[in-house]
C-alpha cells in the first residue's frame, strides 16, 4: 500500500498582494429575479452545503435565474455557452458537445445537477455541460475558486444546475418549439427542437416537474460559409449531424411542514453520425471530403438519479441526506493517424495505414454516493453562530475500451470518504467570518492491464512502435486535510467587501496517466522491429501515478446590489505545487508548480425603467515551472488560458406591450505566449461577435427570434483552437425562430 499526502496550506502572500483591490470603486451583484441577468441576492446551496444569503459568503457567487435562462435559450440549448456569456470566471465555450479546455479561472470545474456531481474524476473526458437541457433548469449557481465542500474536482470553480420544481396548484403544461439554421445554407443546416414539460402541485403535498426535449442538428458552418468538421477537437465529437434526447424529472413530497423527500434524475441520449473524417493540417481543422467516416457513431447514454431527504426540525438542526447513482457511457469519435495533431494511434500493424480499425473508445463509469449535511445553530454559545457539518461516501468504477474490447487504461475502482465542518461566526452587525476543515481520503484500486500496441510519430517521415506493454496495478491511497477561511464586511445595506482563502483537492485524471504508460522512446521499437522489447517487459502504476493536486485559491472583492445597480469587482490568485499540463505536441502530461492570477468585474444597471445595461470583463494569466527547477519560467499552455482578456456588453429593452429586445456583444483577446524553455508559441487570434434577440407575446405564449453572430464574422474559437493547438473556426451566423407557451 502506498500513500500520497499533499502538502499543507500555502502561504498567504498572494492574498496580501491582492489586498489593494479593496480601494477600487464599489461594483457588485445582480438584482432580484425578474430584474436582470444574475440573481445574486438569492441563497446559494453550492457555496456552503447549506442555504446562505450571498452577503454571508466570502467567495464570488453568481446565480443565473430562469428569466435569463429563457433569453439564453433563444441562442441555443447549451449551458456552457450561456455561462460563458454571463460569468467572467468561466472560459468561452468550444461550441461543440465537448467541454475540452473549458475552464473556471484556468482550472477544472465541478459540475453538479441538484447538488449531485456529474464529473467522472478518474477519467475526465469533459463532455458534460453542453448536454444538459436548459429547458429543465430553474437557475444556475456558480461559485468561483477552489473548494472541497462537494468533494474532489472543484479546483477552479463549481457550477450547480438546479432543476425546475412544481410550485403552483393544478397541472401546468409548457411547450417550446424552435427551428435554427445557418444563413450560409439554411436547407442543409436546419436544426429543429421540441421541448414539452408538465409541472404541478397537489393538495396532498406532492409536486412534480417533468421535461422532455428532442433536437436534431445537421451541417454546421463557420463565418466564411465553410462546412465545419465533425471532430475538430480530435475524438471528442462536434456539433453537427446529431440526434439529442433528454428527459429530466423532479418529484417531491412534503411529509409535513418540516420534512420532505425528493426524487430527481436526468437521462441523456445523444448520437452523432459524421459523414467525413477530419483533417488536422494548417490552416484549420476541416472536413476531409475525400474520405468518408468509417467508424461507429459517437454517442452519450448517461443516467443520473438521486433521492434527497430534508428535515428542518432535526434534533441537531437542519438535516439533508442525498443518495445518488450515475451510469455514464460515452463513445468517442474514430480518428486516423495525422502528424503532428494526432501523432499517437493504436497500431494496425501496417505502417502505410497505421491506424487500427478499432481506434475508437467507449468510456463506462458507474458512480454512487451518499452525502449527509447538518446545519446546526449554536445560539446557546452566540447569536447567529452556525455549524455546518457532515460527511460523504462514494464509490466509482471507470474503464475505457476500444471497439474490440481491449482496455486502453487500467480499469479503476475508487472509494472516497470525507468528513467536514464549517463554522459561521457573526462579529457585530457588519462582519461575518466563515471557516472550516474537510478531511478526504481516496482508496484507489488499479487493475493489471496490457496497454495496446501504439504507433508513435516523431516527425512527418519517422515513427516508432510502442509494443503492447504490461502495466502492474495495485492499491493506493491519497488523503488531505483541506481548509478555508474568509470574511464579509458590510459597508452598507447594499454592499460588502469579501475575501478569503480556500483549498481544492483532486486526484488528476488517473486514466489518462495509465493510458500513456510507457509513452516514451525508452519503450519504443522501430517499425522494422515492432516487438524488440524483451518478453514480459512491464511498468508499474506506482512509477507513473500522478500526485494528488492541492490548489490554494485566494480572492478579494467588493460587491454592490440594489434594484437599479448591481455589480462586482474581484481579484484572485491560485497556486498549486502539483498542477497538471497537457502538451498536445508530445501527447504527454506533466505535473509541476504553477500560479494563476487575474481580475474579474461584472455590472448590471437600470438606465431607465425599461432599459438595462449589463456587462462583464475578465483578465487572467498563468505561469508554471516548465523544467522542474522551482521557477515559474513559462506561461501556462493555451488549453489552460485560451484567452487572457474577455468582455461582454448587453442591453435589454422591455417595451410596454411585453416585447423584449436584447443585443449583446462579446470580444476577446488573442494570445502568443512562450509556453516552455524552448520558446514554443502557439498563436491564438483575437475576435468579436454580436448577438441579437427579440421576444413578444403572441396568442397567450411568446414568440421569439434570435440571431447569433449577427455580422457573420469569421474568427477562430480560442477555446476549441487551444485543445490541439490547431485553429478551429467559430460558428457562423445562425437564425432561430421559436414559440413558447405555458397553459
Amino acid at each position: 500500500m502506498s500513500s500520497a499526502r499533499p502538502r499543507g496550506p500555502a502561504r498567504f502572500s498572494p492574498l496580501l498582494a491582492l489586498a489593494g483591490l479593496a480601494a477600487l470603486p464599489a461594483l457588485a451583484q445582480a438584482p432580484a429575479e425578474g430584474e436582470g441577468a444574475l440573481l445574486l441576492g438569492e441563497v446559494s446551496v453550492t457555496a456552503t452545503r447549506a442555504p446562505r444569503p450571498v452577503e454571508q459568503i466570502p467567495q464570488t457567487v453568481q446565480v443565473i435565474g430562469r428569466e435569463e435562462i429563457e433569453r439564453q435559450l433563444a441562442f441555443g440549448n447549451n449551458p456552457a455557452a450561456a455561462i460563458s456569456r454571463l460569468v467572467p470566471g468561466f472560459s468561452m465555450t468550444t461550441e461543440t458537445i465537448s467541454g475540452a479546455s473549458e475552464t473556471f479561472r484556468g482550472r477544472d470545474v465541478l459540475v453538479l445537477l441538484d447538488g449531485v456531481p456529474l464529473n467522472t474524476p478518474l477519467r475526465d473526458v469533459s463532455r458534460i455541460l453542453a448536454l444538459i437541457d436548459l429547458n429543465a433548469i430553474e437557475r444556475i449557481e456558480t461559485v468561483a475558486g477552489g473548494s472541497s465542500l462537494y468533494g474532489a474536482g472543484a479546483t477552479g470553480g463549481t457550477i450547480n444546475l438546479i432543476t425546475r420544481r412544481g410550485t403552483e396548484p393544478g397541472v401546468r403544461f409548457t411547450a417550446d418549439a424552435s427551428v435554427r439554421a445557418f444563413t450560409a445554407n439554411p436547407g442543409r443546416s436546419i436544426q429543429p427542437q421540441l421541448s414539452l414539460g408538465a409541472s404541478g402541485r397537489t393538495d396532498g403535498g406532492f409536486d412534480y416537474a417533468l421535461t422532455a426535449t428532442g433536437r436534431q442538428t445537421n451541417v454546421t458552418y463557420d463565418g466564411a460559409g465553410r462546412e465545419m468538421p465533425s471532430d475538430a477537437l480530435l475524438g471528442q465529437g462536434g456539433g453537427d449531424r446529431t440526434r439529442f434526447g433528454n428527459f429530466t424529472g423532479r418529484i417531491g413530497y412534503d411529509i409535513d411542514s418540516a420534512r420532505r423527500i425528493e426524487l430527481s434524475g436526468t437521462f441523456i441520449n445523444l448520437e452523432q453520425d459524421p459523414s467525413y473524417l477530419t483533417t488536422y493540417t494548417a490552416p484549420r481543422a476541416a472536413p476531409d471530403f475525400s474520405t468518408a467516416y468509417t467508424g461507429e457513431s459517437v454517442y452519450e447514454r448517461s443516467l443520473s438519479v438521486s433521492a434527497r431527504y430534508t428535515d428542518q426540525d432535526f434534533a441537531l438542526g437542519r438535516l439533508a441526506v442525498t443518495g445518488f447513482h450515475n451510469d455514464i457511457n460515452k463513445r468517442f469519435s474514430y480518428s486516423r493517424y495525422a502528424y503532428p495533431a494526432n501523432s499517437v494511434v493504436y497500431y494496425s500493424g501496417n505502417p502505410s495505414l497505421p491506424t487500427d480499425p478499432a481506434n475508437q473508445t467507449t468510456l463506462n463509469s458507474l458512480r454512487s454516493g451518499l452525502n449527509v449535511t447538518v446545519d446546526t445553530p449554536l445560539t446557546a454559545l452566540m447569536d447567529g453562530l452556525l455549524l455546518t457539518w457532515g460527511g460523504d461516501l462514494g464509490r466509482e468504477r471507470t474503464s475505457q475500451e476500444l471497439l474490440d474490447g481491449r482496455q486502453v487504461f487500467s480499469p479503476l475502482e475508487q472509494t472516497s470518504t470525507a468528513a467536514f465542518g464549517q463554522l459561521q461566526v457573526p462579529v457585530g452587525e457588519r462582519i461575518t467570518l466563515r471557516g472550516g476543515l474537510r478531511y478526504e481520503r481516496f482508496d484507489l484500486d488499479v487493475e493489471d492491464f496490457t496497454r495496446p500496441t501504439a504507433y508513435f510519430g516523431i516527425s512527418p517521415s519517422a515513427a516508432y512502435v510502442l509494443p503492447a506493454l504490461n502495466v502492474t496495478g495495485g492499491s493506493f491511497s491519497y488523503d488531505a486535510l483541506t481548509a478555508n477561511l474568509g470574511a464579509t464586511f458590510r459597508l452598507s445595506p447594499t454592499e460588502e467587501i469579501y475575501g478569503g482563502w480556500s483549498q481544492g483537492f483532486a486526484l488528476p485524471d488517473v486514466g489518462s496517466f495509465t493510458r500513456r504508460a510507457g509513452l516514451s522512446l525508452t519503450y519504443a521499437c522501430t517499425v522494422a522491429r515492432p516487438n524488440c522489447l524483451p518478453s514480459g517487459t512491464r511498468v508499474s502504476y506506482a512509477s507513473i501515478a500522478p500526485e494528488a493536486q492541492l490548489v490554494d485559491s485566494y480572492e478579494f472583492g467588493i460587491r454592490h446590489r440594489s434594484p437599479g445597480f448591481n455589480a462586482g469587482l474581484v481579484g484572485f490568485a491560485s497556486t498549486s505545487d502539483e498542477g497538471v499540463t497537457f502538451d498536445p505536441g508530445t501527447n504527454r502530461i506533466s505535473q509541476q508548480k504553477e500560479l494563476i492570477y487575474g481580475v474579474e468585474a461584472h455590472a448590471d444597471y437600470a438606465l431607465t425603467e425599461n432599459f438595462r445595461l449589463g456587462g462583464m470583463l475578465t483578465w487572467r494569466e498563468g505561469r508554471y515551472d516548465s523544467n522542474a527547477d522551482g521557477k515559474l519560467d513559462a506561461a501556462l499552455p493555451n488549453n489552460r488560458i485560451p484567452s487572457p482578456i474577455r468582455g461582454a456588453l448587453s442591453g435589454t429593452y422591455s417595451f410596454d406591450g411585453g416585447t423584449v429586445l436584447r443585443v449583446e456583444g462579446v470580444a476577446f483577446s488573442g494570445r502568443n505566449e512562450t509556453i516552455d524553455m524552448r520558446g514554443t508559441r502557439y498563436k491564438l487570434s483575437q475576435g468579436a461577435t454580436m448577438n441579437i434577440s427579440a421576444a413578444t407575446p403572441i396568442g397567450g405564449g411568446q414568440g421569439y427570434v434570435a440571431v447569433e453572430n449577427l455580422f457573420d464574422a469569421a474568427y477562430q474559437n480560442p477555446t476549441a483552437s487551444a485543445v490541439r493547438n490547431l485553429p478551429v473556426e467559430a460558428l457562423g451566423r445562425v437564425v432561430t425562430l421559436g414559440y413558447r407557451i405555458t397553459f
